[in-house]
């Protein structure tokens, strides 16, 4: 069989409102992450006991449960047990924002452990509060540690919501199963969407080493 692209023409405004979609969802997902991770962080280094083992099993969960299963527990089950219904969208969100946070959540706490104690005992000895200290020096510190690895995180959660179209939100690859079912051509329309991602995934990473630089510069300043 000869490959067609004109196929693709057709469903261009498709892609275009699936494409944002996509980045909706994801950059919502690490918003909320970001948000999760903090106080998640914070609670793996607490000395206090009960949120050490909340935060751990809390990660324990998220990482040892399929991302998959996730998404259709939040989306199927939840509904089913609470009555509380959600859109597509809102399960796609919640899933990934948590799932994210549990990831994000270890790579903060190595970045805090890493601060020296010295600071520390000098915000202690200058009278610091501890909100205070960890808002103001610690965790900024420990963000720029680790810009690399939340910049991972980002490209994986982008690439992750293609899940979403298992639940039936309209995202990239959702266009895609619909112009197969549609032409009953596969490899034309898989075809776009990795050429999709692709570009997606290497601009991410560009501006990610872009703010890793514009940081270290600061930081020299």
């Amino acid at each position: 069989m000869q490959l067609d692209f004109s196929i693709i023409w057709g469903y261009l405004p498709m892609f275009r409102d699936a494409l944002l979609v996509t980045l909706k969802v994801t950059v919502f997902s690490l918003f909320f992450a970001l948000l999760l991770s903090i106080p998640l962080s914070l609670c793996k280094i607490s000395n206090i006991r009960p949120l050490q083992w909340f935060a751990s099993f809390y990660t324990s969960v998220f990482r040892g449960v399929p991302i998959l299963v996730q998404v259709f527990m939040m989306y199927f089950g939840i509904p089913i047990a609470t009555g509380i219904r959600m859109t597509a969208f809102t399960a796609g969100t919640i899933v990934f924002s948590m799932n994210s946070a549990a990831y994000i959540s270890e790579s903060m706490r190595g970045g805090i452990r890493a601060i020296d104690k010295g600071q520390y005992e000098a915000a202690m000895s200058l009278g610091v509060r501890y909100p205070a200290m960890m808002k103001d020096i610690i965790l900024p510190q420990a963000i720029k540690s680790v810009l690399p690895s939340l910049v991972n995180e980002f490209i994986g959660l982008l690439k992750n919501t293609t899940l979403i179209a298992s639940i039936g939100l309209v995202d990239i690859l959702r266009v895609g199963q619909l112009i197969q079912a549609a032409t009953y051509r596969a490899f034309e329309p898989f075809f776009v969407i990795s050429v999709f991602y692709y570009i997606l995934v290497m601009v991410l990473s560009y501006l990610g080493r872009l703010l890793e630089r514009w940081v270290n510069k600061s930081d020299r300043g």
